[in-house]
């Protein structure tokens, strides 16, 4: 299975690429995980913000592959404990379906997009830095594979 982490924002700070490239690393190869950024959508005081999420949304669209199960973080999505991340990465694994995670722009995912997702996945009630949400996510995924393998890492 692979996991690929769709994430709106390029030019990261080097602590969130470190960040992210440390626990990426971890995984083995029948679990990477792939980091694929995607360039905001234009903002400016004369644009809507929800013509920046259109356009961020097509970018992603363009970047999910058809074969790939849609999990898109958002707040209002389902909180998951790392034992519920680890159940859903071993029946993700189970179906045979690589996966798109997805991480909107800073006005969170277009409703269209949400609408594909198959899964929704809250990180937190918390508003996060969304360069943090990928040091997050690539820890969590670290963990819950981790979690899967009888791994000490977890306890």
């Amino acid at each position: 299975m692979k996991i690929r982490l769709l994430a709106v924002g390029q030019k990261m700070p080097s602590w969130v690429t470190e960040g992210y490239q440390e626990y990426a690393k971890r995984l083995p190869a029948d679990c990477a995980l792939e980091l694929v950024e995607i360039s905001p959508g234009y903002r400016s005081k004369s644009s809507s913000k929800e013509k920046a999420m259109q356009q961020e949304a097509d970018a992603l669209l363009k970047a999910i592959r058809p074969q790939e199960h849609l999990v898109a973080l958002d707040v209002l999505g389902k909180p998951w404990s790392t034992e519920q991340l680890a159940s859903q990465m071993g029946q993700w694994r189970m179906d045979g379906h690589d996966v798109a995670l997805v991480i909107g722009g800073p006005d969170g995912i277009a409703p269209p997009l949400l609408t594909q997702a198959k899964q929704r996945w809250s990180l937190s009630s918390l508003t996060l830095p969304h360069p943090l949400v990928r040091v997050v996510v690539a820890e969590q995924i670290y963990r819950a594979w981790t979690l899967l393998q009888g791994h000490p890492y977890h306890k």
